[in-house]
This record gives C-alpha cells, sequence and structure tokens, in this order.
C-alpha cells in the first residue's frame, strides 16, 4: 500500500503542475541507470500520425461531415506512412468486418474523453513521463491525466477487466519488457476503429537508443480477433526544454455536448444558463 500510495503521490504532483526535471540536464544530473538498469526517467512523445490509422493512410477529410463545414481543413486526417510492420493488421476476416462498421459509425471513445487504453496512451500525440525508481515504474500522460503502474514481477491473472488493463513489467537486458492484460475491450487504438479485446495480450518493449530515444514495439496477441501477433513500431522522444512539465488536459468539460447534447436542446433556458450552455 505503501508503494502504491507513493507512486499515486507522484502522479498527483505531476498533475498539480510541478515542473519536470530540466530534460537537457537530464544526461549530467540523472545517473545513465537505476539498479543497473537503464535510466527510461523523463517526459517523452511521439511524432506520427498513430493516433489516426495505425495502417498506412492518405490524406482525407473528417470521417464526419459536421467538422468539415465547421472547421475546413482543421478537421482533415493527415497522411502517414503507419507503424505497423508489414503495413496491415491481420484481422479475421469477421473480425475486419467489425472494425468497419466501428469505423463507419465513428464513435470513437476519445471524442467522450474516456481513457485510451494501452499501448494508444502512448502515441496520442501528447506527451506522457515514465518515473522510474528501483522497483515498480510509474507511467503518467497528459492525457484526461491518465496514469498506470507497471507492476515488476512475475504476470498475473488481473482481478477485473478495465480501461487501462493491468500491467506488469520485467527487465530483458537494457529493455523493459511490460505485459498488459485484461482491458476492458471498450477503447480504441486509434480514431480508425481498430480495437483489442479482453482476451489480447499487448506486450510493449522499450529499449533505449541513447539518452534522448527510446525504440517503442508492441506486439498484440488475440487468436479471436487476429490470425497471427503483429507489431507496431516507433520511436519516442525525449522533450528537451528546460521547463519541460505534463499539463493538465482534463477534456471532460470538453465532451459534455457530444455526450449529452441531446438532453441541453430540452432544457429551457434558465437551466442552460445556469449551466454555462449557449443558447
Amino acid at each position: 500500500m505503501g508503494k502504491l500510495f507513493t507512486l499515486a503521490a507522484a502522479a498527483a504532483c505531476l498533475f498539480a503542475g510541478t515542473s519536470a526535471v530540466a530534460q537537457a540536464q537530464a544526461q549530467t544530473q540523472q545517473p545513465a541507470t537505476i539498479d543497473g538498469k537503464p535510466n527510461l526517467n523523463g517526459i517523452w512523445q511521439t511524432m506520427n500520425g498513430a493516433n489516426w490509422n495505425l495502417e498506412p493512410h492518405s490524406a482525407v477529410a473528417s470521417p464526419d461531415e459536421r467538422v468539415d463545414r465547421a472547421v475546413g481543413a482543421w478537421g482533415a486526417v493527415p497522411a502517414s506512412l503507419g507503424v505497423v510492420q508489414g503495413g496491415t493488421i491481420p484481422y479475421r476476416p469477421e473480425i475486419l468486418e467489425q472494425r468497419n462498421t466501428r469505423r463507419a459509425e465513428g464513435k470513437d471513445p476519445e471524442k467522450a474523453c474516456y481513457l485510451p487504453g494501452i499501448p494508444r496512451a502512448t502515441y496520442m500525440g501528447l506527451p506522457f513521463q515514465i518515473i522510474q525508481g528501483g522497483g515498480d515504474i510509474l507511467m503518467a500522460y497528459e492525457y484526461a491525466s491518465a496514469n498506470r503502474v507497471i507492476n515488476i514481477g512475475e504476470v498475473e491473472i488481473p482481478p477485473i477487466d478495465t480501461w487501462m488493463g493491468t500491467s506488469y513489467g520485467k527487465w530483458e537486458g537494457n529493455t523493459l519488457v511490460v505485459t498488459t492484460l485484461a482491458q476492458n475491450g471498450e477503447s480504441w487504438l486509434d480514431r480508425a476503429g481498430n480495437f483489442v479485446a479482453p482476451t489480447t495480450t499487448v506486450v510493449e518493449r522499450f529499449t533505449p537508443m541513447g539518452p534522448n530515444h527510446i525504440d517503442y514495439q508492441v506486439t498484440f496477441d488475440d487468436p479471436e480477433l487476429y490470425t497471427r501477433p503483429w507489431t507496431i513500431k516507433m520511436p519516442l522522444y525525449r522533450r528537451m526544454e528546460e521547463n519541460a512539465q505534463l499539463l493538465e488536459f482534463k477534456c471532460v468539460p470538453f465532451a459534455e455536448m457530444y455526450l449529452y447534447g441531446d438532453l441541453y436542446e430540452t432544457m429551457d433556458d434558465e437551466a442552460k444558463a445556469r449551466l454555462g450552455v449557449q443558447k
């Protein structure tokens, strides 16, 4: 309990706006290793189009025509070479139909500010922080103040399915290997409808490529969804500015009209005024 309390307190300090250790000084002020393992402490971020679609895709208009009318090119999807090794996710035929239905419906849980799941939390385009001591590791994400504890030790059977699953870690040489189980199956892997299920095993590999880059690979294994295991690969980049820190992006207030807009339409003007809803 004390260990988890310490990690939770660290996360609370981050989201209170506490400045992170200056990234540019990290290499000289922090040890290169902790208990003989690579020191991954720092604020990291991806630079790719994975959050739009893990697979290669051309630039296209927003899937939601209302967005195009409202904001024009702001809602467009930029092109990407993709991050899936081999290019295509090997869905079973009937599961591919489910993915295509999700894509057409466009009900990405990110719109509603639900927790993003693993590994999507890593490549949403917002920074995240690794807090590493000598035991369990905390990863804190700017999006929705999400966080997770990497339990260093043997993989166990989680007691319950959750949005972020339960993560177990071990070191293989200089690589941190994290196995995540028991995600609830409600989260998407990207805005294109790709997804995992509660039965999916997600294995992440964090391998330092130097002081400021991490090779990040994730393998998905689930015979109920895919014809074979498949992998995504991308670099993680250290944020180098001296005042690098996680800021708050508590997106719930921005999702209220998406979730409850139909209810607001039935309110009278006085009720809308109390809630600050524009007429």
